[in-house]
């Protein structure tokens, strides 16, 4: 099922028709957005697999909160024609498609299947690039890059610990864990990311609801986006004392002149190619960092936005990222997540420990991320991953 492509005002599943969603283990739970009712079908055993759409964490956040596999290729991998988006012309944050299932197995038989000449002669834009097989099927070490926070959101303390556990699991395998620190993440996170989704002051977001009710869960972010731009630089003002994160998100959420967006667009290119090369310096294959987790309480995602960062910030670099569940919530991490304190230690760190409590035995998953193009690379870190998982699990 293709889910139309969401903006990251929130990552919960639940529209005026059809209701709420809840997550398959736990209905207290969200299964995570926008393609949420596809990771909690696959999850529940009614599904064997999905494609979703991801402008900001659309696949890779329900598959983590519902504990199955997702995979985000690189924006032009695989043809978007027919997908209606919700904000036509946005182009700072680049739209994947990919498949969800319950393996990595389930992701790779989809790929190999679409990579075919038919996608390639259907829609001449996209690069005919068939499934590299001899990258994916390698089992050379690979020197991955490693991170447990992005210094923006804080991780929950499952989302650390399975970063770390799945890092001592490649070493002992015989890969090189190399400390990895994404750069300026606060600057893209309050400045790039509002104003690259919202240029037009949220003009074109807005239409999609032209004549019809809101929902619930985003009445509150619909009423912050028809504010008039003058309104937004003044409430920035005004909770700059308490929350400097959000103050930053409203002022940035302003119309845009042509100028000044195609200066963002600029930007957005320079960052990129700064991170490329902060990678390349390094020598990395890979890069293995936290995915969102454990599945939120409903309707805090809403709430939250700030908790898609660390899957967005891959739709604004355009790399391939998947996420692969590694373990599940323990009593102890509950625990830890009661004297938890943010970056910030604002209204979204405190919200943020609100959101994730009350989740032992809720899976968690860790997110694989290649560079452009790479995705058969991204998909075989995926792969070793979950073998890894595996093997240790039935050694417990």
């Amino acid at each position: 099922m293709i889910r139309p492509l969401a903006a990251q005002h929130g990552y919960d599943c639940s529209n005026l028709i059809f209701g709420q969603t809840v997550h398959p283990m736990d209905h207290t739970k969200t299964p995570g957005g926008s393609s949420g009712g596809e990771a909690s079908l696959i999850k529940s055993g009614g599904s064997i697999l999905g494609i979703g759409t991801d402008v900001g964490g659309s696949i890779r956040i329900p598959a983590a909160f519902c504990g199955i596999c997702g995979f985000k290729a690189t924006g032009n991998r695989i043809s978007k024609r027919g997908i209606v988006p919700s904000i036509r012309g946005q182009k700072s944050a680049s739209p994947g498609v990919g498949p969800m299932a319950r393996d990595v197995d389930g992701l790779v038989l989809c790929i190999r299947a679409i990579l075919c000449d038919q996608m390639f002669q259907l829609d001449p834009t996209v690069a005919p690039l068939p499934f590299n097989e001899k990258v994916y099927s390698s089992s050379q070490p690979l020197r991955i890059g490693y991170y447990t926070t992005d210094s923006f959101t804080v991780p929950s303390p499952s989302m650390k610990r399975a970063v770390l556990e799945t890092k001592h699991l490649l070493e002992k395998a015989g890969h090189t864990l190399v400390p990895f620190k994404p750069l300026n993440i606060e600057h893209v996170m309050s400045t790039l990311v509002p104003a690259g989704l919202f240029a037009d002051g949220g003009t074109t977001f807005l239409e999609s609801f032209q004549g019809e009710s809101a929902d619930p869960n985003i009445k509150e972010f619909l009423l912050m986006v028809k504010l008039p731009g003058w309104l937004k630089s003044f409430l920035s003002w005004i909770v700059r004392a308490i929350s400097p994160r959000m103050s930053k998100s409203l002022r940035s959420m302003k119309e845009k002149s042509v100028n000044q967006l195609w200066k963002l667009h600029t930007e957005v290119e320079e960052y990129c190619h700064e991170f490329i090369a902060e990678w390349k310096r390094l020598n990395l294959d890979v890069v293995l960092c936290p995915a969102l987790g454990p599945a939120f309480k409903i309707g805090f995602p809403g709430k939250i936005s700030v908790g898609a960062s660390y899957t967005i910030l891959y739709n604004f670099l355009d790399f391939p990222a998947g996420v692969v569940p590694v373990t599940t919530v323990t009593a102890k991490d509950e625990e830890d997540l009661k004297t938890l304190r943010g970056h910030y230690d604002d209204i979204w760190d405190r919200t943020l420990k609100k959101a994730a409590a009350g989740a032992i035995g809720l899976p968690v998953a860790v997110q694989c991320v290649a560079l452009p193009w790479q995705d058969e690379l991204c998909l075989r870190f995926m792969k070793e991953v979950e073998k890894l998982t595996q093997e240790k699990q039935r050694k417990c």
